[in-house]
């Protein structure tokens, strides 16, 4: 019988819980990688030019392989002068840091120097607000997301770790509808194009912020004993993304947003919450064996059961 590739371990319930979500190419890429072959990754890189979405996407899940810091530093010497290399090196650097086996500095000068080689790529950036939203301070944050965003208006990824951040702010006795983080997602949305996942924004920072509660214990731990979905703004909030949804959403590997999978996962999560089994079976049905840990896992589940209890709830079937 022929192993899992690496980094992809599948379980009978099919679901992978894998980073690459359904970009094929880039869990061929970090395979290769896992095994020193860094000219997948080198190739994978420069075809994605600057989709800048996707282009952050994959160096981030490329980086967070064991050994990447190492190959990447060998693609590095073989071309010192290439970008692609550079940012490699310093998200995964940025993945030591934020596990603990490196030092925070060392990874923020390495996405300096990254982003000097390529000032207009705002992936290094990217690793510094990854690295800040772990160990730095809110302007640091701020900061991060600023030079971002200056470079890529509708950065996906940034935009949801922007929203973890504030969520965290201000836990307090009590949800305030007035919070931050709800008009900075309301704000992202509506200045975005039409088509723009960022659209499912609100959703995000109302999972983020039910994390923060419930982990203060302000919000019961399970979440379908939660009141957090039920409120009207929460409810005007999912039926936007929904609608958004519906009207946007396209599963055409080669156009569609590489983070597609996430949103959905956090759309679905909302729609059982909020006891929509129809909407969150048809989310459930899109997502196929792609599910995240966020917000499965919110705010100390097991992402795995709670996602297969959602199929049940909705689809019958685990």
């Amino acid at each position: 019988m022929t192993p899992p590739p690496l980094g992809r371990p599948r379980n009978k319930d099919g679901l992978t819980f894998d980073p690459a979500l359904d970009d094929t190419e880039l869990a061929t890429a970090r395979d290769a990688l896992a095994r020193g072959r860094w000219a997948d990754a080198r190739r994978l890189l420069a075809e994605t030019g600057d989709d800048w979405d996707r282009r952050g996407h994959r160096l981030v899940v490329l980086a967070e392989g064991p050994a990447t810091a190492a190959w990447a530093r060998e693609w590095q010497l073989a071309e010192p002068d290439s970008p692609d290399a550079a940012v490699l090196l310093a998200c995964a650097t940025v993945c030591r840091a934020v596990g603990g086996k490196e030092i925070p500095e060392v990874a923020r000068a390495a996405c300096l120097t990254a982003a000097r080689m390529a000032p207009a790529d705002p992936s290094p950036w990217l690793g510094i607000l990854i690295l800040a939203h772990r160990t730095g301070t809110d302007d640091e944050r701020v900061r991060a997301f600023d030079q971002v965003r200056a470079r890529h208006r509708d950065h996906h990824h940034a935009h949801h770790l922007m929203a973890a951040c504030l969520a965290e702010h201000q836990t307090g006795d009590r949800d305030d509808p007035l919070h931050e983080v709800y008009d900075f997602a309301a704000w992202a949305a509506e200045q975005a194009p039409a088509d723009s996942p960022l659209a499912v924004l609100p959703v995000v920072a109302h999972a983020e912020r039910y994390r923060v509660l419930a982990r203060a214990g302000v919000e019961p731990a399970d979440p379908a004993r939660s009141g957090h979905w039920a409120t009207r703004r929460a409810r005007q909030v999912m039926k936007a993304a929904f609608d958004w949804w519906l009207e946007w959403d396209v599963d055409d590997g080669t156009t569609a947003h590489p983070r597609r999978k996430v949103d959905l996962n956090y759309l679905a999560h909302a729609k059982l919450q909020e006891n929509r089994l129809a909407e969150a079976a048809a989310l459930l049905t899109r997502i196929g064996p792609h599910a995240t840990r966020a917000p499965w896992s919110y705010p100390d589940r097991d992402p795995r059961k709670a996602f297969r209890a959602a199929r049940r709830a909705a689809l019958g079937a685990a």
